[in-house]
């Protein structure tokens, strides 16, 4: 097995997400938290059956947090009913991750949790 540097941003995007998965796998099956992660944009989704077909599964977007190395920062994005990201105003910009954590668990405008 080779050795992997440890993304200290990844690692913790990943201790919040596990934050809120529920610990029952039950409820697991009906509502679910995960993220994708390319190496510079993480984005953040819900985990839920669809509605109408409870065997498709379906991943709903609802935050972005993208590193830009020429300004060394992170934005934070929200996603609106047309699907198109747009800049988190109350607070779009900062040098350390856990601050962009800390907008989306306060979500002082309910973008992200409605």
């Amino acid at each position: 097995m080779k050795d992997q540097p440890i993304d200290i941003n990844e690692s913790s995007i990943k201790k919040y997400i596990n934050s809120l998965r529920p610990d029952d796998l039950e409820i697991r099956k009906k509502l679910d938290f995960g993220y994708d992660y390319d190496g510079k944009t993480f984005i953040l989704y819900e985990i839920r059956p669809v509605w109408n077909n409870p065997e498709e599964i379906q991943h709903i977007e609802y935050a972005k947090i993208r590193y830009y190395k020429s300004r060394q920062e992170w934005n934070l994005y929200w996603i609106r009913a047309s699907l198109k990201w747009e800049l988190y105003q109350p607070f779009p910009k900062a040098t350390h991750i856990e601050k962009m954590i800390t907008c989306i668990e306060e979500d002082q405008n309910g973008c992200f949790y409605g």
